[in-house]
């Protein structure tokens, strides 16, 4: 299967502002890049490329004042296959995590593990370790709460988001994350591209996904509490603890959204 993923991003900036950006393919699909999607600017401004502490590729530019448009379209080969679902991954004592695994088990900005443990533990304390307990957590978390773009908001958090039982993908991913930290399973987030392959119609706008993985069974495992259910044709852009670690673009300084566009395509 080929995949075309893109996107057209488009600013108003009163004056030069620095951007720092997370928006190309991860590097764990390198080898399934037909087409790279390199980040273009309209008007034309050097790019520096760097990598995050989460290993990410990142970006760095100064954004003229007026109007710039940020845009890529690139294609990837995939399997077409779905998710990857392994009931009988083993969840691993905290004294036998890979050392690179720990971070993960701790509080983030956006999920707090300090408010959470106890209903964490009332909530998932008696289902089996392992798998199980990820997707228990999964489907409360489907199951709980409210999804609606009238929901987002920037600023919002796991422990808010279970509080207030609504948000977008990117709070569904949090309170899941928090509740597989306070479980002692690492978990992290991921940003990424997943369209509607597979899927029947009618299909929403499309947008940037966010999901989550947890450390189970020695590998890191792809669970998206958002859907709850395996999906095709899944893009990883990015990884961290939560969003903070992985927006797609942070601006320093103020500015205006003018247009935003996301595509990921089936290629027959």
């Amino acid at each position: 299967m080929k995949i075309r993923i893109g996107y057209e991003i488009i600013y108003d900036f009163p004056q030069p502002t620095p951007v720092i950006m997370a928006l190309g393919a991860h590097f764990t699909r390198a080898s399934d890049v037909i087409t790279p999607d390199y980040l273009v600017t309209s008007p034309a401004v050097p790019i520096t490329p760097y990598r995050d502490a989460f290993g990410n590729w990142c970006s760095r530019i100064v954004a003229p004042a007026g109007r710039i448009r940020l845009s890529a379209d690139g294609m990837v080969r995939d399997t077409g296959l779905l998710d990857e679902v392994v009931p009988s991954a083993m969840q691993h004592r905290i004294e036998d995590l890979p050392p690179d695994t720990l971070m993960f088990l701790l509080g983030s900005r956006y999920c707090e593990t300090d408010r959470l443990t106890e209903t964490a533990w009332s909530l998932f304390g008696h289902t089996p370790e392992g798998w199980p307990r990820v997707q228990a957590i999964c489907d409360y978390v489907h199951n709980h709460i409210q999804f609606g773009y009238e929901h987002a908001r920037p600023t919002m958090s796991a422990f808010e988001v279970y509080n207030e039982r609504r948000g977008v993908c990117r709070d569904f991913a949090h309170l899941a994350i928090a509740f597989c930290r306070c479980m002692n399973i690492p978990a992290r987030y991921c940003t990424g591209y997943l369209g509607d392959i597979g899927m029947p119609p009618p299909y929403g706008v499309m947008d940037f996904a966010g999901w989550f993985e947890a450390w189970l069974g020695g590998k890191w495992r792809t669970f998206d509490p958002r859907n709850n259910m395996p999906r095709i044709g899944r893009v990883l852009i990015a990884i961290g603890r939560d969003a903070t670690d992985v927006p797609i673009t942070h601006t320093f300084g103020p500015n205006t959204l003018v247009s935003f566009k996301v595509w990921t395509d089936e290629v027959l």
